[in-house]
């Protein structure tokens, strides 16, 4: 080993990018749709991720993508000296969705482990700080979400619903399940997920149809707003 080796990541974050954006109807990535000047939906959703390099941690980031998406890898070329960025493609032989994606990139993560998506955005007052504070619980829970109230059915049906309680001060999750067909019940949904690295295998379960959800149990880091910039109109 070498002193100028590159460090071991203290946390792994994966960032899925290999998604068709059909419902987005644009002819750029959904990620890059400029929400400011010089600001774009990827850059919102990862401001919790460049809070945990801030931190001191040494972050790696997953970023898996498909050959469509060389914007985004262009795009990203901004925070090669934040995070230690790792591409991979997405394996066809997994599931074409979410859950593939977090197959692709498990192999490569170290340490603990987070699912931050590309166009939902955290907001709200201490959000930035959110997947800093989800990732320091993990050693209370193995767990933890940061997650908004919704009450909305149409939402809760589209999200990672969860079913989310206060006691003493803190928020865990009852229950959890992606895109429910019966929201009733539910009360909140995630924006990002951590877990630890002893648990990370199970973290493709959080986004698989029919799986038992890994996050029952977790805690939750409730913030003001989450935005799935899923669409256009977001």
């Amino acid at each position: 080993m070498h002193s100028s080796s590159v460090p071991v990541p203290d946390v792994s974050v994966i960032l899925p990018c290999a998604g068709f954006g059909t419902r987005f109807g644009a002819p750029y990535s959904k990620e890059l749709h400029c929400l400011a000047p010089g600001v774009t939906v990827l850059d919102r959703s990862l401001e919790g991720v460049v809070e945990l390099a801030k931190s001191g941690l040494n972050v790696r980031l997953v970023v898996v993508f498909r050959t469509h998406k060389l914007d985004t890898v262009s795009y990203l070329a901004r925070y090669a000296e934040t995070f230690q960025i790792v591409f991979v493609y997405q394996d066809e032989s997994f599931e074409p969705g979410l859950d593939g994606a977090i197959r692709s990139a498990l192999p490569i993560t170290r340490g603990p482990v987070a699912l931050v998506l590309p166009d939902i955005v955290v907001s709200g007052t201490g959000s930035v700080g959110s997947l800093l504070a989800a990732v320091r619980q993990l050693d209370v829970a193995g767990w933890s979400v940061v997650a908004a109230e919704e009450r909305d059915p149409d939402t809760l049906q589209q999200m990672g619903a969860l079913a989310v309680a206060e006691e003493s001060g803190v928020v865990t999750v009852g229950a959890a399940t992606d895109k429910p067909a019966d929201p009733s019940g539910f009360n909140a949904f995630w924006g990002m997920v951590a877990v630890t690295e002893e648990e990370a295998h199970r973290l493709p379960d959080v986004v698989s149809k029919g799986a038992d959800s890994p996050l029952t149990g977790a805690v939750a880091l409730m913030v003001e707003r989450i935005v799935n910039y899923n669409t256009a109109a977001g």
